[in-house]
């Protein structure tokens, strides 16, 4: 018999939207929901091949956003937002997607795609088919009847009455009555105002439908319900027609040119290769692309979907002793934990996953049930023995531990006196293979390799107030949940491990960042001390300088207004004030961004340059003090009186590392201000901080990188850099020409532009580039190295740094001038940044292994800045410390990389790391 496969194609694309961050294709377009709509697609139309599903299939769209039910109620769907920017140019090319599959793609003008639906499926039920149509709408469970199903991909489940009459507790046949009631706010169908899901049900299924209950209204208790339905019936009756589909609409394509005929080749192939989609080429072809392009692993099968139902539920000792001593057997296993909140210090240990091959994982749950101590606890392991049992596998030299992101279970497990090792990070892993191209969380990760949505941690606990913790969910939902997770892990490293070899990562990954992951994870559990007096006190002086601050710009302008308000403050500048060259964005609001300030604030002429100097002024202190003086003072643990930021190894494109909570990298390093602020991080009694600080290390990369011998020579003499260049370019040195070359020096690495740097210098374009050409005319390695980088970023897509590290700039194809420049840019620094960062990565991994050498275990390294490190230790430590700091340091390069320039390390001391300055 044949069987119908109806798609809901607009549900398909906002799925695909919102799953993935924003991704672009080799020609700079923005393809993100493109990308994820054809794997979904695929996906589907695989699956249900293999099942002997559909014999006809076909994905309708909408086409036309006026429809008769506009002619009916001019303000239907009147609140909806337009399509987000990026992803309108994309619709076009999902269409494109859909007939790849050699799949009909069906939009007809005046017509929503629900209505399309609704007359192929009943056509098809007229001529004895069997229809499925693939979409959670609930609109379209209207239509559900014998021979009539739906098919939710997101939860897996197929729909029919039974699912209608739990959800909505009526039949399919009186869901338009309930729907009419009820309205909808999204489609802005009016119905009743007051009558919710529950109430309509519950009116239909007293009285059959709405104008049965409309008649029934005026002899029912008074209420405001009963008053509700008299004074709004003729709305009830306009929701009704609203949300009622369109049977009859003339079908486009006849039902028999929808046969399905499979996935062919050759225009799938063409499609996927003008996006670049090398993931999904891998997949179609069993011939992989050039080893440096693919992105996928040739010759490595495909796994089996997720089986949640698979997944065991740990609970007795023999199973963990069984679970453990396969792991052992085997010599490697995937872990996962399951807490009571992300922060790793404070986190409650509620279970642990493990995997040991696709749908071979369990969860062990460790510590579920209610908070209450009177509440119900579910059969399962005893917490500590378990761990007892644990901590053997988790250390066992012989086994190798796979996480994602797995620093994080690492302080989880060590606060419980377990260290995991040895390891690998699939989180790590990715962003060695694809920075650049998109995010590195699990689920995205998923999405991209694996064509699988994983279960949302929302789903599982909830959101808002009746959010649980995962301590509170049943055992079944939390193994389901978590041995995903663990299951996930293992299929991603299955790919990556092969890929970092086949793709010229595993240099990178095996020389600087694998041994990172348990360095930052010591120090995120070490913290720092911050003084709290001294933080209040802090808040206290900002508060009043904000005060006066306020008062004076309040002055200025004549009148009081909100200073932290964009559309208050634009008003002021350019329309009370009257300063020219303001610009508005798309809502209307002039923008006050720091460039547009800062633009006031320099221009001697402009009558808001007092007033934009003291904002600018202000914003500063109102930032520090709400992301530093009074939210430190919060971030102080309690049982270790600390504060624990926590590193990122994937969060700068680079290379890196970035912090949140707080985000150490942000504090103003040469103001005073900010000199204040690092004032609050002490050393405990009996000891002092130490910063140790790479001096001017980009510019000594790129002296060798680029090869400038004036540089290399300047470097290894010991000169001062900036007041050479000064020379070289100005003729003289002084304050104003060592100050203008310090700039130079520094912009031109990051690819500055005339303006760029006309703005910087306060001069005009032309003479910030004829500073520019005289620049690369006194070093013209520079020049050469900047020139080079683009044109290999041009041909292959990435940079790549000393150690191999590679950075993906998609967007330097783009066709629009300002993200192509931007990329442009970010490319020149890249591999220049990237080096140092992956240089000072191997002196942190070396510092713990050479101070134990020296017999230094009290001197511990507490945080990462930019290009510093800062360690506490005992004061009669210093001396020693200091050499063994400073040789790690300077020698890190090797013995993988001899520079041809000195690496200087400026070392200093103090009881905070202010005073260390």
């Amino acid at each position: 018999m044949p069987h119908l496969y109806l798609v809901d194609g607009s549900g398909y694309i906002f799925r695909a939207y919102h799953r993935l961050p924003p991704l672009t294709n080799k020609h700079g377009e923005p393809v993100g929901a493109v990308y994820g709509y054809t794997t979904m697609l695929w996906k589907l139309v695989d699956e249900l091949h293999k099942a002997d599903g559909p014999t006809h299939m076909a994905v309708i769209l909408d086409k036309s956003e006026h429809t008769f039910r506009n002619e009916l109620y001019d303000k239907y769907k009147a609140q909806r937002p337009p399509a987000p920017e990026d992803l309108k140019p994309q619709f076009p090319m999902i269409r494109d997607a859909t007939r790849a599959f050699s799949l009909p793609c069906i939009e007809e003008q005046g017509w929503e795609a629900d209505d399309l639906i609704a007359s192929y499926a009943k056509e098809a039920l007229r001529q004895g088919w069997e229809v499925t149509i693939v979409s959670s709408d609930k609109d379209l469970m209207q239509l559900i009847e014998p021979g009539l199903d739906m098919y939710d991909t997101m939860n897996n489940r197929r729909l029919g009455a039974e699912a209608v009459i739990e959800k909505f507790g009526v039949p399919p046949g009186q869901l338009g009555e309930v729907l009419g009631l009820m309205g909808d706010s999204v489609d802005n169908v009016p119905g009743v105002p007051g009558v919710g899901p529950k109430t309509a049900a519950k009116l239909i299924q007293e009285h059959g439908d709405i104008e049965a209950v409309l008649a029934a209204a005026p002899s029912m208790k008074p209420s405001k319900l009963r008053d509700n339905l008299i004074e709004h019936a003729e709305m009830a009756r306009l929701s009704r027609k609203l949300v009622a589909l369109a049977c009859d609409v003339p079908l486009p394509d006849p039902l028999d040119s929808l046969e399905l005929q499979g996935i062919p080749d050759a225009p799938l192939r063409a499609f996927l290769e003008h996006h670049g989609f090398r993931t999904l080429l891998a997949r179609l072809s069993a011939v992989a692309d050039a080893p440096v392009e693919t992105h996928e692993t040739p010759g490595l099968p495909e796994d089996p979907p997720c089986d949640h139902d698979a997944y065991e539920t740990v609970v007795t000792d023999e199973a963990l002793d069984r679970w453990i001593a396969e792991a052992k057997h085997q010599g490697w296993v995937a872990i996962d934990t399951e807490t009571s909140e992300l922060d790793a210090m404070r986190a409650g240990l509620c279970g642990v996953s493990m995997a040991l091959a696709p749908n071979k994982a369990c969860y062990i749950p460790l510590a579920h049930g209610g908070s209450d101590m009177f509440a119900e606890r579910p059969e399962q392991l005893d917490h500590d023995a378990a761990l007892a049992r644990l901590k053997g596998l988790l250390e066992d030299p012989a086994v190798l531990k796979i996480g994602h992101n797995l620093k994080y279970d690492m302080i989880v497990f060590a606060r419980r006196g377990i260290q995991v090792a040895p390891y690998d990070d699939t989180i790590v892993m990715s962003f060695d293979l694809d920075a650049g191209l998109h995010g590195h969380g699990m689920d995205e990760l998923a999405a991209t390799h694996l064509s699988h949505s994983c279960i949302a941690y929302k789903d599982v606990v909830g959101t808002g107030k009746k959010q649980l913790s995962f301590r509170e969910i049943d055992l079944k939902t939390a193994t389901r949940y978590a041995a995903e997770d663990a299951d996930v892990t293992l299929r991603l490293w299955q790919r990556f491990k092969p890929r970092l070899a086949y793709e010229g990562a595993t240099r990178v990954y095996e020389m600087v960042d694998r041994a990172l992951v348990s360095v930052i994870a010591g120090m995120e559990q070490q913290g720092v001390k911050v003084d709290a007096a001294t933080l209040a006190r802090l808040s206290d002086e900002f508060s009043l300088q904000m005060a006066r601050l306020e008062e004076e710009i309040h002055g200025i302008a004549g009148f009081k207004f909100t200073i932290g308000s964009p559309k208050q403050l634009g008003d002021v500048l350019f329309e009370g004030m009257g300063i020219k060259g303001g610009r508005k964005g798309k809502s209307g609001v002039y923008s006050t961004d720091v460039n547009e300030l800062e633009r006031i604030a320099a221009d001697k002429d402009s009558p808001g340059r007092v007033m934009a100097a003291k904002v600018l002024d202000w914003r500063q202190l109102s930032k520090l003090k709400s992301t530093y003086t009074d939210a430190l003072q919060a971030q102080i643990n309690p049982e270790t009186g600390r504060v624990h930021t926590s590193y990122s190894l994937t969060g700068a494109q680079t290379g890196r590392l970035s912090s949140t909570d707080p985000n150490l990298q942000n504090i103003p390093i040469r103001t005073e201000v900010g000199r204040q602020i690092r004032d609050a991080f002490v050393a405990e009694p009996g000891n002092v901080i130490l910063a140790a600080d790479y001096s001017q290390i980009e510019l000594r990369l790129a002296a060798h990188i680029a090869d400038v011998p004036a540089l290399r020579t300047a470097f290894e003499n010991g000169d001062d850099i900036h007041s050479m260049t000064a020379m070289e370019l100005f003729g003289e040195v002084n304050r104003d020409t060592r100050g203008r070359a310090k700039t130079i020096n520094f912009a031109i690495l990051y690819g500055i532009s005339r303006w760029g740097l006309a703005g910087r210098l306060d001069v005009t374009a032309d003479e910030a580039q004829a500073m520019i050409d005289r620049y690369f005319e006194r070093f013209p390695g520079i020049n050469n190295y900047i020139g080079a980088t683009i044109e290999q970023v041009r041909e292959k897509g990435y940079t790549t740094t000393l150690f191999g590290r590679k950075t993906h700039f998609p967007r330097i194809r783009s066709k629009v001038q300002h993200e192509r420049q931007g990329a442009e840019r970010a490319a020149i620094n890249a591999p220049i940044q990237g080096t140092s960062a992956d240089i000072i990565k191997r002196a942190m991994a070396r510092m713990g292994p050479a101070l134990l050498d020296a017999g230094l275990p009290e001197v511990r390294m507490l945080m990462q800045v930019h290009d510093e490190l800062v360690f506490e230790l005992p004061e009669g430590d210093v001396e020693a410390a200091r050499g063994v700091i400073e040789h790690v340091m300077a020698n890190a390069a090797e013995p993988a990389i001899k520079l041809s320039v000195p690496l200087g390390v400026e070392i200093g001391t103090g009881k905070s790391w202010g005073a260390a300055h």
